[in-house]
């Protein structure tokens, strides 16, 4: 969170503990105010008594029980007034934090986008000039173009990640699932990534002739994301494993890195929209907080789990538990 939402979030605050806490010493003295008034009723009454009355200790009697009766009706009154208003407080609290946070990472991803959006634009645009103005030979032609395709893919993820997140939310987008041979896709989206990333190594262990009902683009982004989110947070010479497996009617897909790994109390944080581990002023790492999110709702969206654990000695395991055809 940056200064200026924490300086929201501290006018808030303090806005917030001024006017409960004038609410409840207004009950409070609501509160005072009718008993006082309560004893002096009680007094008058006292005071109209006859005491050569046979009856009047009688009359007494009923006149404090019912000062009594009333002082308890001020109290279970009172204590339903404060405990509606705290009730009513916390949710507008939390509602209020919620919404600045939110907003806070909104803006976040806005200037994640911009970043991310620019830099392949940037690319390809300095690559396609230079085979515009200069004659080069094959062999740095060959490499331009296949780095202006790799930026191209670049956006093109960044794109579909992005309105596949715009229409999981509206749930405008149609689903249609159909028996995928899970391990073939798997392989593909290896070998994919191989040639995009020829300098990053993955060690893979693909258990053959695993089915799903499911939908091929979900799946192939799920795949995708987590190979990427591997290689983000992990270094370049480091090992990105992932496996298929089977066991039962479920299979389970697990990508691990040897990264920076994730805190024990961000680890369920890390698949909400936007949310990206660490400060937001520190990280460096490129990034809108989409990827693991969309996971997450590919996931769900099958009827599966997907979490997150330590993997040792360093970095983080992700496992997908799926069920097979």
């Amino acid at each position: 969170m940056n200064a200026g939402s924490s300086k929201k979030l501290t006018l808030v605050t303090v806005v917030y503990w001024i006017l409960l806490s004038y609410i409840v010493a207004a009950l409070i003295w609501w509160f005072i105010a009718l008993e006082k008034q309560n004893q002096n009723i009680t007094n008058v009454r006292l005071l109209e008594l006859v005491k050569d009355d046979p009856q009047y200790f009688e009359k007494v009697t009923q006149i404090e029980e019912a000062k009594k009766r009333k002082t308890a009706q001020y109290i279970g009154e009172g204590l339903t007034f404060l405990a509606l208003i705290l009730v009513g407080a916390v949710f507008v609290f939390r509602a209020a934090r919620k919404q600045l946070l939110l907003s806070q990472q909104q803006q976040n991803f806005m200037m994640a986008v911009t970043h991310e959006l620019k830099t392949p634009i940037a690319v390809t645009r300095l690559n396609l000039e230079t085979l515009q103005k200069r004659k080069l030979d094959d062999e740095k032609q060959q490499k331009l173009i296949s780095n202006t395709i790799q930026e191209a893919n670049r956006l093109n993820i960044l794109c579909n990640n992005i309105l596949l997140a715009a229409q999981l939310d509206a749930g405008a987008y149609a689903t249609n699932k159909e028996e995928i041979n899970f391990s073939d896709m798997v392989e593909g989206c290896i070998d994919d990534f191989r040639n995009r990333f020829p300098q990053r190594v993955v060690y893979e262990s693909i258990a053959e002739g695993l089915y799903i009902n499911g939908e091929q683009l979900l799946l192939n982004m799920l795949v995708n994301n987590l190979l990427e989110n591997a290689m983000k947070y992990s270094p370049k010479e480091s090992v990105i494993l992932i496996e298929l497996k089977s066991r039962g009617k479920e299979m389970t897909l697990t990508v691990s890195d040897e990264g920076i790994g994730i805190p024990d109390d961000e680890k369920i944080k890390v698949f909400d929209k936007f949310y990206r581990v660490g400060n937001e002023n520190t990280r460096s790492t490129k990034g809108t907080g989409l990827g693991l999110y969309l996971c997450s709702r590919i996931v769900k969206s099958h009827n599966g789990y997907i979490s997150v654990t330590d993997n040792q000695p360093q970095g983080s395991n992700f496992a997908v538990i799926l069920q097979q055809v």
